[in-house]
Protein backbone atom coordinates (compact mmCIF):
# COMPACT_ATOMS: atom_id res chain seq x y z
CA UNK A 1 0.00 0.00 0.00
CA UNK A 2 1.15 3.10 -0.83
CA UNK A 3 1.92 6.17 1.81
CA UNK A 4 0.70 9.32 1.27
CA UNK A 5 3.25 11.75 0.39
CA UNK A 6 4.03 14.05 3.06
CA UNK A 7 4.22 18.04 2.47
CA UNK A 8 4.95 20.66 4.61
CA UNK A 9 2.07 21.23 7.34
CA UNK A 10 2.11 24.73 6.75
CA UNK A 11 1.04 24.19 2.95
CA UNK A 12 -1.56 21.98 4.12
CA UNK A 13 -2.93 24.01 6.21
CA UNK A 14 -3.96 26.68 3.67
CA UNK A 15 -7.55 26.80 1.90
CA UNK A 16 -7.52 24.98 -1.52
CA UNK A 17 -8.34 28.63 -3.16
CA UNK A 18 -5.01 29.77 -1.96
CA UNK A 19 -3.52 27.27 -2.63
CA UNK A 20 -4.53 27.72 -6.34
CA UNK A 21 -4.15 31.33 -6.10
CA UNK A 22 -0.68 31.00 -5.13
CA UNK A 23 0.15 28.78 -8.36
CA UNK A 24 -1.40 30.35 -10.55
CA UNK A 25 0.75 33.59 -9.15
CA UNK A 26 4.08 31.76 -9.99
CA UNK A 27 2.73 30.49 -13.24
CA UNK A 28 2.85 33.94 -14.46
CA UNK A 29 6.12 34.48 -14.47
CA UNK A 30 6.29 31.50 -17.30
CA UNK A 31 5.21 34.17 -19.94
CA UNK A 32 6.90 36.81 -18.43
CA UNK A 33 10.47 35.19 -19.33
CA UNK A 34 8.86 34.59 -22.10
CA UNK A 35 8.37 38.00 -23.44
CA UNK A 36 11.23 38.80 -21.86
CA UNK A 37 13.25 36.53 -24.33
CA UNK A 38 11.42 38.28 -26.92
CA UNK A 39 12.07 41.53 -26.09
CA UNK A 40 8.71 42.34 -25.34
CA UNK A 41 9.19 44.11 -22.11
CA UNK A 42 5.89 45.74 -21.61
CA UNK A 43 4.34 42.22 -21.81
CA UNK A 44 7.07 41.13 -19.40
CA UNK A 45 6.31 43.49 -16.97
CA UNK A 46 2.93 43.14 -16.69
CA UNK A 47 3.11 39.09 -16.15
CA UNK A 48 6.26 39.63 -13.66
CA UNK A 49 4.63 42.14 -11.39
CA UNK A 50 0.86 40.74 -11.62
CA UNK A 51 2.28 37.29 -10.46
CA UNK A 52 4.59 39.18 -7.72
CA UNK A 53 1.86 40.99 -6.47
CA UNK A 54 -0.21 37.85 -6.50
CA UNK A 55 2.76 35.70 -4.11
CA UNK A 56 2.68 38.63 -1.48
CA UNK A 57 -0.48 38.49 -0.91
CA UNK A 58 -0.98 34.93 -0.90
CA UNK A 59 2.30 34.97 1.67
CA UNK A 60 0.23 37.89 3.75
CA UNK A 61 -3.23 35.98 4.11
CA UNK A 62 -1.44 32.87 5.02
CA UNK A 63 0.87 34.80 7.43
CA UNK A 64 -2.45 36.24 8.53
CA UNK A 65 -3.94 32.40 9.43
CA UNK A 66 -0.53 31.26 10.65
CA UNK A 67 -2.39 31.08 14.50
CA UNK A 68 -5.67 29.47 13.28
CA UNK A 69 -6.67 25.55 13.10
CA UNK A 70 -8.56 25.77 9.85
CA UNK A 71 -11.36 23.13 9.81
CA UNK A 72 -11.04 21.02 6.23
CA UNK A 73 -14.57 19.76 4.13
CA UNK A 74 -15.32 18.57 1.21
CA UNK A 75 -18.10 21.03 0.46
CA UNK A 76 -15.34 23.54 1.73
CA UNK A 77 -13.13 22.71 -0.90
CA UNK A 78 -16.15 22.04 -3.53
CA UNK A 79 -16.87 26.39 -2.50
CA UNK A 80 -13.28 26.53 -3.41
CA UNK A 81 -13.08 24.75 -7.03
CA UNK A 82 -16.40 27.80 -7.60
CA UNK A 83 -14.13 30.47 -6.03
CA UNK A 84 -11.43 29.07 -8.87
CA UNK A 85 -13.73 29.47 -11.81
CA UNK A 86 -15.68 32.43 -10.83
CA UNK A 87 -13.14 34.85 -8.84
CA UNK A 88 -9.86 33.73 -9.78
CA UNK A 89 -10.10 34.94 -13.13
CA UNK A 90 -10.79 38.33 -11.78
CA UNK A 91 -6.63 38.10 -10.77
CA UNK A 92 -5.77 36.10 -14.33
CA UNK A 93 -7.13 38.86 -16.26
CA UNK A 94 -5.20 41.81 -14.73
CA UNK A 95 -2.12 41.21 -16.57
CA UNK A 96 -3.50 40.41 -19.97
CA UNK A 97 -6.11 43.86 -20.04
CA UNK A 98 -2.45 45.49 -18.97
CA UNK A 99 -0.48 44.00 -21.82
CA UNK A 100 -3.39 44.77 -24.31
CA UNK A 101 -3.89 48.12 -22.99
CA UNK A 102 -6.50 48.51 -25.44
CA UNK A 103 -9.21 46.47 -24.04
CA UNK A 104 -11.89 46.48 -21.80
CA UNK A 105 -11.20 44.55 -18.54
CA UNK A 106 -14.59 42.76 -18.92
CA UNK A 107 -12.87 41.08 -22.42
CA UNK A 108 -9.98 39.98 -20.04
CA UNK A 109 -11.99 38.53 -17.53
CA UNK A 110 -14.17 36.54 -20.35
CA UNK A 111 -10.89 34.79 -21.96
CA UNK A 112 -9.94 33.67 -18.79
CA UNK A 113 -13.02 32.21 -17.70
CA UNK A 114 -13.71 30.60 -20.63
CA UNK A 115 -9.82 29.47 -20.44
CA UNK A 116 -9.82 28.07 -16.76
CA UNK A 117 -13.22 26.33 -17.49
CA UNK A 118 -11.34 24.82 -20.39
CA UNK A 119 -14.31 26.08 -22.50
CA UNK A 120 -12.01 28.17 -25.07
CA UNK A 121 -14.50 30.38 -26.09
CA UNK A 122 -12.44 33.03 -28.20
CA UNK A 123 -12.96 36.67 -27.37
CA UNK A 124 -10.50 37.64 -29.84
CA UNK A 125 -11.18 37.22 -33.17
CA UNK A 126 -7.70 38.18 -35.04
CA UNK A 127 -4.62 36.09 -33.20
CA UNK A 128 -2.07 38.43 -34.55
CA UNK A 129 -3.61 40.82 -32.01
CA UNK A 130 -2.40 39.32 -28.79
CA UNK A 131 1.88 38.88 -28.36
CA UNK A 132 2.85 35.78 -28.26
CA UNK A 133 3.72 35.58 -24.66
CA UNK A 134 -0.09 36.64 -23.92
CA UNK A 135 -1.10 33.34 -26.51
CA UNK A 136 1.30 30.95 -24.11
CA UNK A 137 -0.86 32.59 -21.07
CA UNK A 138 -3.82 31.61 -22.09
CA UNK A 139 -2.67 28.12 -23.12
CA UNK A 140 -1.49 27.84 -19.68
CA UNK A 141 -4.05 28.92 -17.82
CA UNK A 142 -6.44 26.37 -19.95
CA UNK A 143 -3.85 23.60 -19.57
CA UNK A 144 -3.75 24.50 -15.60
CA UNK A 145 -8.19 24.14 -15.64
CA UNK A 146 -7.39 20.67 -16.84
CA UNK A 147 -4.72 19.66 -14.20
CA UNK A 148 -7.60 21.16 -11.56
CA UNK A 149 -10.44 18.77 -13.18
CA UNK A 150 -8.16 15.63 -12.69
CA UNK A 151 -7.07 16.01 -9.18
CA UNK A 152 -10.57 17.58 -8.21
CA UNK A 153 -12.53 14.30 -9.58
CA UNK A 154 -10.91 12.20 -7.63
CA UNK A 155 -10.08 14.27 -4.92
CA UNK A 156 -13.31 16.14 -4.37
CA UNK A 157 -15.95 14.85 -6.70
CA UNK A 158 -15.44 11.40 -5.98
CA UNK A 159 -16.03 11.47 -2.40
CA UNK A 160 -19.22 13.67 -2.89
CA UNK A 161 -21.01 11.40 -5.69
CA UNK A 162 -21.05 14.51 -7.79
CA UNK A 163 -19.98 15.12 -11.62
CA UNK A 164 -20.62 11.98 -12.96
CA UNK A 165 -20.02 9.69 -9.84
CA UNK A 166 -23.84 9.85 -8.75
CA UNK A 167 -24.30 7.86 -11.67
CA UNK A 168 -21.34 5.15 -10.98
CA UNK A 169 -22.01 1.82 -8.15
CA UNK A 170 -19.76 3.91 -5.30
CA UNK A 171 -22.05 6.91 -5.50
CA UNK A 172 -25.48 4.66 -4.69
CA UNK A 173 -26.54 4.70 -1.16
CA UNK A 174 -24.06 2.72 0.87
CA UNK A 175 -21.11 3.00 -1.70
CA UNK A 176 -18.98 4.81 -0.33
CA UNK A 177 -16.67 7.26 -2.15
CA UNK A 178 -14.97 5.78 -5.80
CA UNK A 179 -11.42 6.37 -4.11
CA UNK A 180 -8.80 3.70 -3.08
CA UNK A 181 -9.52 2.68 0.69
CA UNK A 182 -6.28 4.20 2.18
CA UNK A 183 -7.77 7.60 0.42
CA UNK A 184 -10.95 7.16 2.32
CA UNK A 185 -9.07 7.09 5.65
CA UNK A 186 -7.49 10.45 5.30
CA UNK A 187 -8.31 13.64 5.62
CA UNK A 188 -9.32 15.58 2.69
CA UNK A 189 -5.76 17.34 3.07
CA UNK A 190 -3.73 14.18 2.80
CA UNK A 191 -6.16 13.09 -0.05
CA UNK A 192 -5.45 16.36 -2.13
CA UNK A 193 -1.33 15.94 -2.12
CA UNK A 194 -1.64 12.10 -2.94
CA UNK A 195 -3.95 12.55 -5.82
CA UNK A 196 -1.57 15.60 -7.06
CA UNK A 197 1.30 13.93 -6.78
CA UNK A 198 0.08 11.00 -8.88
CA UNK A 199 -1.75 12.77 -11.54
CA UNK A 200 0.47 16.17 -11.79
CA UNK A 201 3.57 14.10 -13.44
CA UNK A 202 1.19 11.88 -15.36
CA UNK A 203 -0.35 14.78 -16.83
CA UNK A 204 2.33 16.93 -16.98
CA UNK A 205 4.48 14.08 -19.23
CA UNK A 206 1.42 13.24 -21.54
CA UNK A 207 1.60 17.05 -22.71
CA UNK A 208 5.54 17.41 -22.96
CA UNK A 209 4.96 13.96 -25.20
CA UNK A 210 2.72 15.36 -27.42
CA UNK A 211 4.21 18.73 -27.43
CA UNK A 212 7.63 17.13 -28.82
CA UNK A 213 5.66 14.73 -31.06
CA UNK A 214 4.17 18.16 -32.73
CA UNK A 215 7.59 19.98 -33.26
CA UNK A 216 8.89 16.48 -34.91
CA UNK A 217 5.41 16.77 -37.53
CA UNK A 218 6.98 19.74 -38.37
CA UNK A 219 4.81 22.32 -35.49
CA UNK A 220 6.51 25.46 -34.19
CA UNK A 221 7.53 25.28 -30.64
CA UNK A 222 4.69 28.18 -29.49
CA UNK A 223 1.93 26.38 -31.43
CA UNK A 224 2.71 23.28 -30.85
CA UNK A 225 2.91 23.97 -27.17
CA UNK A 226 -0.54 25.31 -26.98
CA UNK A 227 -2.14 22.55 -29.38
CA UNK A 228 -0.64 20.35 -26.61
CA UNK A 229 -1.97 21.74 -23.74
CA UNK A 230 -5.61 22.32 -25.61
CA UNK A 231 -5.37 18.66 -26.24
CA UNK A 232 -4.56 17.30 -22.83
CA UNK A 233 -7.39 20.04 -21.36
CA UNK A 234 -10.08 19.88 -24.27
CA UNK A 235 -9.45 23.81 -24.05
CA UNK A 236 -9.34 24.39 -27.79
CA UNK A 237 -6.73 27.19 -27.05
CA UNK A 238 -4.74 27.74 -30.14
CA UNK A 239 -1.92 30.34 -30.88
CA UNK A 240 -2.73 30.15 -34.35
CA UNK A 241 -6.18 30.14 -34.61
CA UNK A 242 -7.05 26.26 -34.78
CA UNK A 243 -5.03 23.34 -36.30
CA UNK A 244 -6.24 23.75 -39.69
CA UNK A 245 -4.02 26.83 -39.63
CA UNK A 246 -1.09 24.53 -38.05
CA UNK A 247 2.39 23.80 -39.71
CA UNK A 248 2.28 20.12 -38.99
CA UNK A 249 -0.72 19.27 -41.19
CA UNK A 250 -2.52 16.32 -41.27
CA UNK A 251 0.32 14.49 -39.18
CA UNK A 252 0.18 16.78 -36.34
CA UNK A 253 -3.87 16.11 -36.13
CA UNK A 254 -3.09 12.62 -36.19
CA UNK A 255 -0.77 12.63 -33.15
CA UNK A 256 -3.57 14.80 -31.28
CA UNK A 257 -6.13 12.76 -32.52
CA UNK A 258 -4.36 9.68 -30.24
CA UNK A 259 -4.22 12.07 -27.45
CA UNK A 260 -7.83 12.78 -27.60
CA UNK A 261 -8.62 9.29 -26.26
CA UNK A 262 -7.52 10.39 -23.28
CA UNK A 263 -10.86 12.76 -22.41
CA UNK A 264 -12.97 9.49 -23.21
CA UNK A 265 -12.49 7.44 -20.35
CA UNK A 266 -10.39 8.01 -16.71
CA UNK A 267 -9.00 4.66 -17.56
CA UNK A 268 -6.98 5.49 -20.55
CA UNK A 269 -4.53 7.09 -17.82
CA UNK A 270 -5.76 5.85 -14.14
CA UNK A 271 -7.90 3.47 -12.24
CA UNK A 272 -8.56 5.54 -8.71
CA UNK A 273 -12.17 6.24 -9.35
CA UNK A 274 -13.09 2.59 -9.85
CA UNK A 275 -13.50 -0.31 -7.76
CA UNK A 276 -11.55 -3.81 -8.35
CA UNK A 277 -12.11 -5.48 -10.94
CA UNK A 278 -13.50 -2.94 -13.23
CA UNK A 279 -10.00 -1.24 -14.43
CA UNK A 280 -9.92 -3.05 -17.74
CA UNK A 281 -10.68 -0.48 -20.31
CA UNK A 282 -12.01 -2.94 -23.38
CA UNK A 283 -14.75 -3.38 -20.73
CA UNK A 284 -15.69 0.40 -19.79
CA UNK A 285 -18.95 1.66 -21.03
CA UNK A 286 -17.90 4.98 -21.67
CA UNK A 287 -14.86 4.05 -23.72
CA UNK A 288 -16.81 1.63 -26.00
CA UNK A 289 -20.00 4.05 -26.40
CA UNK A 290 -16.85 6.44 -26.71
CA UNK A 291 -15.49 4.53 -30.00
CA UNK A 292 -18.85 3.96 -31.66
CA UNK A 293 -19.77 7.71 -31.57
CA UNK A 294 -16.00 8.79 -32.87
CA UNK A 295 -15.62 5.91 -35.68
CA UNK A 296 -19.73 5.51 -36.38
CA UNK A 297 -20.69 9.11 -36.85
CA UNK A 298 -18.10 9.72 -39.69
CA UNK A 299 -19.05 6.03 -41.25
CA UNK A 300 -21.97 7.60 -41.68
CA UNK A 301 -21.48 10.92 -42.67
CA UNK A 302 -18.95 9.18 -44.95
CA UNK A 303 -21.64 7.16 -46.67
CA UNK A 304 -23.82 9.97 -46.91
CA UNK A 305 -21.17 11.76 -48.44
CA UNK A 306 -19.99 9.03 -51.06
CA UNK A 307 -23.73 8.48 -52.05
CA UNK A 308 -24.64 11.99 -52.70
CA UNK A 309 -21.12 12.29 -54.15
CA UNK A 310 -21.68 9.62 -56.92
CA UNK A 311 -24.91 11.60 -58.14
CA UNK A 312 -23.19 14.36 -58.95
CA UNK A 313 -20.32 12.22 -61.14
CA UNK A 314 -17.70 13.11 -58.35
CA UNK A 315 -17.10 9.89 -56.16
CA UNK A 316 -14.22 8.79 -58.66
CA UNK A 317 -11.68 10.83 -56.92
CA UNK A 318 -10.01 8.68 -53.52
CA UNK A 319 -7.82 10.89 -52.31
CA UNK A 320 -10.58 13.69 -51.85
CA UNK A 321 -12.85 11.42 -50.21
CA UNK A 322 -10.22 10.26 -48.26
CA UNK A 323 -9.71 13.54 -46.76
CA UNK A 324 -13.15 14.18 -46.55
CA UNK A 325 -13.43 10.89 -44.33
CA UNK A 326 -10.06 12.16 -41.96
CA UNK A 327 -11.77 15.68 -41.82
CA UNK A 328 -14.85 13.89 -40.38
CA UNK A 329 -13.20 11.80 -37.91
CA UNK A 330 -10.89 14.01 -36.62
CA UNK A 331 -13.27 16.83 -35.83
CA UNK A 332 -15.99 14.23 -34.41
CA UNK A 333 -13.46 12.98 -32.17
CA UNK A 334 -12.56 16.50 -31.36
CA UNK A 335 -15.76 17.85 -30.72
CA UNK A 336 -16.71 14.88 -28.45
CA UNK A 337 -13.84 15.08 -26.53
CA UNK A 338 -15.35 19.17 -26.35
CA UNK A 339 -11.97 20.01 -27.46
CA UNK A 340 -13.60 22.06 -30.25
CA UNK A 341 -10.42 21.79 -33.08
CA UNK A 342 -11.71 21.21 -36.87
CA UNK A 343 -9.82 19.29 -39.38
CA UNK A 344 -7.88 20.92 -41.73
CA UNK A 345 -9.46 18.77 -44.35
CA UNK A 346 -13.06 19.55 -42.50
CA UNK A 347 -13.88 21.80 -45.20
CA UNK A 348 -13.40 19.38 -48.18
CA UNK A 349 -15.44 17.15 -45.91
CA UNK A 350 -18.56 19.56 -45.87
CA UNK A 351 -17.62 20.07 -49.85
CA UNK A 352 -17.31 16.76 -51.25
CA UNK A 353 -20.62 16.11 -51.09
CA UNK A 354 -22.44 19.77 -50.77
CA UNK A 355 -23.06 19.02 -47.32
CA UNK A 356 -24.32 22.69 -46.17
CA UNK A 357 -23.84 23.85 -42.21
CA UNK A 358 -23.35 20.92 -40.02
CA UNK A 359 -24.08 22.83 -36.81
CA UNK A 360 -26.85 19.67 -35.19
CA UNK A 361 -24.21 16.88 -35.60
CA UNK A 362 -21.12 19.79 -33.47
CA UNK A 363 -23.50 20.48 -31.19
CA UNK A 364 -24.84 17.00 -30.74
CA UNK A 365 -21.66 15.91 -29.77
CA UNK A 366 -20.39 18.40 -27.47
CA UNK A 367 -23.92 17.75 -25.81
CA UNK A 368 -22.76 14.17 -25.38
CA UNK A 369 -19.26 14.94 -23.86
CA UNK A 370 -16.50 12.85 -22.79
CA UNK A 371 -15.70 10.70 -19.78
CA UNK A 372 -16.48 11.34 -16.39
CA UNK A 373 -13.93 12.67 -14.25
CA UNK A 374 -11.79 13.56 -17.51
CA UNK A 375 -11.58 17.13 -18.67
CA UNK A 376 -14.55 16.84 -20.95
CA UNK A 377 -17.56 18.86 -20.31
CA UNK A 378 -21.00 18.00 -21.59
CA UNK A 379 -23.48 15.22 -20.14
CA UNK A 380 -20.64 12.26 -20.26
CA UNK A 381 -20.66 9.03 -21.88
CA UNK A 382 -21.81 7.16 -18.56
CA UNK A 383 -25.02 8.84 -18.06
CA UNK A 384 -25.81 8.31 -22.28
CA UNK A 385 -24.84 5.19 -21.34
CA UNK A 386 -26.86 4.63 -18.40
CA UNK A 387 -29.53 6.14 -20.57
CA UNK A 388 -29.29 4.10 -23.07
CA UNK A 389 -29.40 0.92 -21.00
CA UNK A 390 -33.02 2.17 -19.35
CA UNK A 391 -34.03 2.67 -22.70
CA UNK A 392 -33.24 -0.91 -23.51
CA UNK A 393 -34.76 -2.41 -20.60
CA UNK A 394 -37.72 -0.24 -21.21
CA UNK A 395 -38.65 -1.34 -24.33
CA UNK A 396 -37.83 -5.30 -23.51
CA UNK A 397 -40.68 -4.63 -20.89
CA UNK A 398 -43.01 -3.54 -23.52
CA UNK A 399 -42.51 -6.71 -25.05
CA UNK A 400 -42.45 -9.12 -21.57
CA UNK A 401 -43.89 -6.81 -19.05
CA UNK A 402 -43.68 -9.55 -16.19
CA UNK A 403 -39.33 -9.99 -16.77
CA UNK A 404 -36.92 -9.63 -14.70
CA UNK A 405 -33.91 -7.49 -15.80
CA UNK A 406 -30.72 -9.50 -14.58
CA UNK A 407 -27.08 -8.53 -13.50
CA UNK A 408 -24.72 -8.26 -15.82
CA UNK A 409 -20.88 -7.09 -17.26
CA UNK A 410 -22.89 -3.84 -18.27
CA UNK A 411 -24.14 -2.63 -15.47
CA UNK A 412 -21.51 -3.37 -13.03
CA UNK A 413 -20.15 0.43 -13.00
CA UNK A 414 -23.80 2.05 -12.39
CA UNK A 415 -25.34 1.89 -9.38
CA UNK A 416 -29.27 0.38 -9.15
CA UNK A 417 -30.96 3.68 -9.86
CA UNK A 418 -28.42 5.23 -11.78
CA UNK A 419 -30.60 5.93 -14.77
CA UNK A 420 -32.73 7.65 -13.02
CA UNK A 421 -29.93 9.74 -11.42
CA UNK A 422 -28.50 10.44 -14.90
CA UNK A 423 -32.03 11.03 -16.11
CA UNK A 424 -32.39 14.26 -13.35
CA UNK A 425 -29.13 15.30 -14.50
CA UNK A 426 -29.94 15.50 -18.13
CA UNK A 427 -33.30 17.32 -17.62
CA UNK A 428 -31.58 19.90 -15.16
CA UNK A 429 -28.79 20.06 -17.96
CA UNK A 430 -31.47 20.49 -20.05
CA UNK A 431 -33.63 23.35 -17.98
CA UNK A 432 -30.30 25.67 -17.34
CA UNK A 433 -30.03 25.53 -21.66
CA UNK A 434 -33.44 26.74 -21.74
CA UNK A 435 -32.75 29.49 -18.85
CA UNK A 436 -29.13 30.36 -20.40
CA UNK A 437 -30.85 30.76 -24.10
CA UNK A 438 -33.64 32.97 -22.50
CA UNK A 439 -31.90 35.01 -20.51
CA UNK A 440 -29.32 35.26 -23.95
CA UNK A 441 -32.06 36.35 -26.00
CA UNK A 442 -33.56 38.97 -23.48
CA UNK A 443 -30.60 40.53 -23.96
CA UNK A 444 -30.63 40.97 -27.81
CA UNK A 445 -29.37 37.58 -29.22
CA UNK A 446 -31.39 36.26 -32.10
CA UNK A 447 -32.54 32.36 -31.74
CA UNK A 448 -29.92 30.71 -33.55
CA UNK A 449 -27.16 32.37 -31.52
CA UNK A 450 -28.85 31.83 -27.98
CA UNK A 451 -28.79 28.21 -28.99
CA UNK A 452 -25.37 27.95 -30.17
CA UNK A 453 -23.78 30.14 -27.10
CA UNK A 454 -25.98 28.24 -24.68
CA UNK A 455 -24.49 24.81 -25.90
CA UNK A 456 -21.07 25.87 -26.13
CA UNK A 457 -20.74 27.42 -23.03
CA UNK A 458 -22.50 24.86 -20.49
CA UNK A 459 -20.84 21.67 -22.96
CA UNK A 460 -17.38 23.87 -22.47
CA UNK A 461 -16.90 23.63 -26.04
CA UNK A 462 -16.61 27.10 -26.90
CA UNK A 463 -15.24 26.52 -30.50
CA UNK A 464 -18.95 26.09 -31.11
CA UNK A 465 -19.66 29.49 -31.53
CA UNK A 466 -17.36 29.46 -34.95
CA UNK A 467 -18.28 26.26 -36.30
CA UNK A 468 -21.97 25.34 -35.48
CA UNK A 469 -23.68 28.89 -36.61
CA UNK A 470 -24.32 29.43 -39.86
CA UNK A 471 -22.33 32.59 -39.11
CA UNK A 472 -19.28 33.08 -36.77
CA UNK A 473 -20.31 34.37 -33.98
CA UNK A 474 -17.82 37.22 -32.59
CA UNK A 475 -17.79 37.53 -29.03
CA UNK A 476 -16.49 40.86 -28.69
CA UNK A 477 -19.16 42.33 -30.04
CA UNK A 478 -21.84 40.69 -27.67
CA UNK A 479 -23.08 43.30 -24.73
CA UNK A 480 -21.97 43.30 -21.37
CA UNK A 481 -24.93 41.66 -20.43
CA UNK A 482 -24.32 38.67 -22.56
CA UNK A 483 -20.48 37.96 -21.79
CA UNK A 484 -21.32 38.08 -18.12
CA UNK A 485 -24.19 35.54 -18.82
CA UNK A 486 -22.01 33.39 -20.68
CA UNK A 487 -19.36 33.43 -17.37
CA UNK A 488 -22.06 32.35 -15.46
CA UNK A 489 -22.63 29.57 -18.02
CA UNK A 490 -19.01 28.48 -18.17
CA UNK A 491 -18.61 28.25 -14.61
CA UNK A 492 -21.96 26.28 -14.44
CA UNK A 493 -20.88 23.96 -17.47
CA UNK A 494 -17.80 23.10 -15.62
CA UNK A 495 -19.01 22.30 -12.04
CA UNK A 496 -22.21 21.01 -13.21
CA UNK A 497 -25.77 21.93 -12.03
CA UNK A 498 -25.20 19.00 -9.27
CA UNK A 499 -22.49 20.63 -7.50
CA UNK A 500 -24.37 23.97 -7.31
CA UNK A 501 -27.14 22.42 -5.52
CA UNK A 502 -24.75 20.22 -3.57
CA UNK A 503 -23.36 24.08 -2.22
CA UNK A 504 -27.01 25.12 -1.62
CA UNK A 505 -28.27 22.09 0.54
CA UNK A 506 -28.00 22.85 4.13
CA UNK A 507 -27.60 19.22 4.84
CA UNK A 508 -24.48 18.60 3.15
CA UNK A 509 -22.58 21.67 5.22
CA UNK A 510 -24.14 20.31 8.22
CA UNK A 511 -22.65 16.93 7.52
Amino acid sequence: MRRPVQAPIGVLRLPLFLLIWGTASLAMWLPAVHALVLDDHQTSRSFFYAGLAGIILVVLIALSMGNRVPRYSMPGQLLSLLATFAVLPLFLAVPVQDALVDTRFLNAYFDMVSAITTTGADIWADPGRLPPSVHLWRAIVGWLGGLLMWIAASAVLAPMSLGGFEVTAKGGPGGGAAVPIHMERADPRRQLVLVTSTLAPVYAGLTLVLWMLLIITGEEALAGLSHAMSVMATSGISATGGVENAASGIAGEMVMFLFMFFALSRLTFSSDTVTAGQGRLDKDPEFRTGLLIVFGVPLLLFLRHWVAAYEVDAGEDLLQALHALWGTLFTVMSFLSTTGFESVHWEAARSWSGLETPGMILLGLAVFGGGVATTAGGVKLLRVYALYLNGLREMERLVHPSSVSGEGDRTKRLQKNGAFVAWVFFMLFALSLALISTALAAVGNDFEQSIVLAIATLATTGPLTESAASEPIVLSLLTTPAKLILCIAMVLGRLETLAFIALLSPNLWRS
